[in-house]
């Protein structure tokens, strides 16, 4: 796995909780960039959505983002904090990654559960 998990949760205020270091030796890296490794973007969602998945112990692929800032460059290695509060509509919520204290990425999102997701005939 490219991320290592050392705590995931669900807080005393029902909020996932989580912990990952990314892995140097990630694809990620070695494509994004050469010389320059960044996590993209979308590694970044992928992690707020398993780690939700995983405390929740449920099976959800992303539908929608909203909102989505970017503001901080996640290296290897990197420690990374990550923040997710259910919003009013089922499967609807609001996360926050920061690493040192300082925010990485925030956004809202729409998960779906897998089983749900099937792909149109033809297509």
């Amino acid at each position: 796995m490219w991320y290592s998990y050392l705590k995931a949760e669900l807080n005393n205020n029902k909020a996932v909780t989580a912990t990952v270091t990314t892995n140097s030796q990630s694809p990620w890296f070695s494509g994004h960039f050469p010389g320059d490794p960044i996590l993209p973007g979308v590694a970044q969602l992928h992690m707020v959505t398993a780690s939700i998945a995983k405390v929740l112990q449920k099976e959800f692929v992303l539908h929608s983002i909203a909102r989505i800032k970017f503001r901080k460059l996640i290296r290897p290695g990197d420690v990374l904090d990550i923040h997710a509060e259910a919003g009013k509509k089922e499967n609807h919520y609001s996360f926050q990654i920061t690493s040192e204290q300082h925010e990485v990425c925030s956004g809202r999102l729409v998960l779906a559960p897998k089983k749900e997701q099937q792909i149109p005939h033809g297509k």
